[in-house]
């Protein structure tokens, strides 16, 4: 299984976001799009759809662009995967009309996508910050 791209794109700048949330700077899409070289069209509809769950705020002006609504502590990575990508439930007729041998296909990949599910909802925006700082610090080279 992968995370879609719309999935990455929104976590990058979430990420991004989170880096400014404390000093309560906005940053604009083409700030996020050309870090990441992002295209600003795409980025633009994903934050778009983050504004209308509430996740983040567009603010308006010359210093305008985009802020975290809540703290990045706040934002589980499930609920960004939930708020881009949707989350898919099987209507309840639709496993009555599966052959066994499907149902329990069915069974097996509903099981999975809940553990998916739990295992992203462990982890928030600012975790993700604070993997990415610890990274930064040990690709770090010193030269003398």
């Amino acid at each position: 299984m992968e995370l879609s791209s719309r999935v990455e794109y929104a976590l990058l700048a979430l990420i991004e976001l989170a880096d400014c949330y404390s000093i309560e700077k906005s940053l604009k899409i083409s700030e996020i799009a050309a870090r990441h070289s992002l295209p600003e069209r795409y980025l633009e509809q994903i934050l778009s759809t983050l504004r209308r769950e509430g996740i983040v705020k567009s603010v308006r002006g010359a210093k305008g662009g985009y802020i975290l609504v809540k703290e990045p502590r706040q934002i589980y990575v499930q609920e960004v995967i939930a708020v881009i990508d949707g989350e898919r439930k099987p209507s309840e007729g639709e496993s009555a009309s599966l052959a066994p041998e499907k149902m329990v296909i069915n069974e097996i990949w509903l099981q999975a996508n809940e553990t998916i599910k739990a295992f992203f909802q462990k982890y928030t925006i600012q975790d993700l910050c604070q993997q990415r700082d610890t990274l930064r610090q040990e690709n770090t080279m010193y030269y003398i």
